[in-house]
């Protein structure tokens, strides 16, 4: 219906997680009609992406002007605790609410065998590798609560304890302002079997 350039920066919008056909259209439609600059520099941002932004070399999250991110870097988190989360969201996440005081491991996906992920596709091997250098105490297993997720836990489980640091996994049940007939049988079980002395 567009010419090659409409449709292709159509096709490529509508490639992002969330958007689909007619919010690209619409996307795609706004920077050639109302804002010409913000195209400009929406293009000098993807390119500044491309080019400056990198894994950290320790835990896997973005970083662009070093080889260790901010967290790794810092002096004053606690070097015997490691979460490890499958992806950088769930990072920011948990950072956010000002409760995990360690280091963290992004694994960058969970286990998923029918998608061709598997350990070797996500970030384990470094995992191990930090594990060996013997100062971590605890791993807190936070990988979602899903089939995968969980899959992801048991793998690393098990392949964590044999290196000696105490293996956890964050709690999972009903969310605060949840109601018990509106939760899925796995939240329910899992909030039973977790439950704690109040």
């Amino acid at each position: 219906m567009f010419d090659a350039p409409i449709q292709n920066a159509i096709d490529q919008f509508a490639k992002l997680p969330g958007i689909g056909e007619r919010t690209a259209l619409r996307l795609v439609l706004h920077l050639i009609a109302k804002d010409k600059s913000l195209a400009s520099s929406l293009s000098g941002a993807l390119g500044e992406l491309q080019e400056q932004v990198r894994e950290c070399t320790q835990c896997h999250m973005l970083t662009t002007e070093q080889a260790l991110c901010a967290i790794c870097r810092s002096h004053s988190r606690d070097s015997h605790s490691l979460c490890v989360v499958a992806q950088v969201q769930d990072l920011i996440a948990l950072e956010s609410t000002h409760e995990f005081k360690g280091f963290y491991h992004v694994l960058h996906g969970v286990l998923a065998p029918m998608d061709g992920v598997g350990p070797n596709e996500l970030r384990v091997s470094s995992l191990l590798e930090r594990l060996q250098q013997g100062s971590i105490e605890e791993v807190i297993l936070a990988t979602p609560p899903t089939v995968e997720g969980e899959a992801t836990a048991l793998y690393l489980a098990q392949e964590l304890q044999p290196l000696g640091p105490k293996v956890t996994r964050i709690a999972s049940g009903v969310p605060v302002g949840g109601d018990l007939q509106f939760s899925d049988r796995l939240t329910l079980s899992r909030a039973v079997q977790l439950r704690r002395l109040f």
